[in-house]
């Protein structure tokens, strides 16, 4: 069984190399009319080109696993914007492209809390396939659709969930069935379980993104050995490799706030019931210490008598 590592958008270590520079809406409009246009694309072409820097870490550390920045592009979804944001940087788009196909690596978005489709009000759930067609079209810039996901979460439960899960799949209609078939979905800390995130999936056929911490938070009546067959399962779809969300919780009092580094101990046990399975899957660290958290965590898993480390970012147990 091989684990493979990654972490999320920025890499802590590189100097000024953040792939989320923004501009406000209200900086925007503050701005001469004839400026504006320059200004959104000089800030994305430092997002690109911070982001490739990004991957070339990536390529040095082995690493395959690597979720992009959801901020790369400044006011892309505005209804008052909405700029072409790929016909100018047609260039940077496909090297991107070229690095994560030529080095194997899996590429992913996490659109924020509010892309979502449980909602009564049918302009978020026209702003969500907004959201994700928006990160559509960068992996199709990437030329990275065949590997790339974009990974929600279900939503909100506005007090019946029985009634807001009939909706959730009512209003994912209205996604493009291109898109919806990059999209996965995992359990959250709060709201949607284990149980409750893979029924949907299984009945909507998308794969499911099992989070660790987030299942710790608000687990399911069974035990999670007793879904995570299930929840592999769903990746045949795709027929990709399963892929899972691993942090810890900064404190006992912020439990669901992530820590720095993921803790050893706390994901202990996942690991083992995971080797259990036999599957290769991917983890990607979601803790605050992006990149140096996961170095942490491969060389503390690869401590494990029986584990063999197989490069700087990859287990074979």
């Amino acid at each position: 069984m091989k684990i493979r590592f990654g972490y999320v958008a920025t890499a802590l270590g590189l100097w000024d190399a953040s792939p989320s520079k923004t501009l406000t809406f209200k900086r925007y409009t503050a701005l001469p009319k004839h400026e504006r246009l320059d200004k959104l694309k000089s800030i994305t072409a430092q997002n690109l080109h911070h982001t490739k820097r990004i991957l070339h870490y990536n390529i040095a550390h082995e690493i395959k696993l690597y979720r992009f920045s959801s901020s790369l592009v400044p006011l892309a979804t505005h209804p008052e914007v909405l700029w072409d944001f790929t016909t100018p940087f047609k260039k940077e788009w496909e090297e991107l492209g070229q690095l994560i196909q030529q080095f194997n690596i899996r590429p992913s978005f996490h659109p924020n809390q509010y892309t979502l489709f449980t909602s009564p009000k049918e302009h978020v759930t026209m702003n969500a396939v907004i959201d994700m067609e928006y990160h559509y079209k960068m992996l199709e810039a990437m030329n990275a659709l065949e590997t790339g996901i974009i990974n929600i979460h279900i939503g909100g439960a506005y007090g019946d969930k029985k009634k807001t899960l009939r909706r959730f799949h009512l209003n994912l209609k209205n996604l493009p069935t291109e898109i919806k078939n990059k999209m996965t979905l995992e359990n959250d800390d709060k709201t949607y379980n284990v149980e409750e995130t893979l029924v949907a999936c299984e009945e909507e056929n998308i794969p499911m993104i099992l989070d660790y911490h987030h299942h710790m938070a608000n687990k399911t009546e069974g035990e999670l050995s007793h879904y995570l067959p299930r929840i592999f399962n769903t990746w045949n779809v795709r027929n990709h490799i399963p892929k899972a969300h691993i942090s810890s919780p900064k404190s006992d009092q912020a439990y669901r706030a992530h820590a720095d580094f993921a803790s050893f101990d706390f994901v202990l046990p996942f690991l083992k019931m995971a080797k259990e399975r036999n599957q290769d899957f991917d983890i990607m660290i979601e803790a605050k210490q992006k990149n140096m958290a996961m170095h942490r965590l491969v060389e503390e898993v690869a401590s494990i008598r029986g584990i063999k480390r197989i490069s700087s970012s990859t287990v074979e147990w």
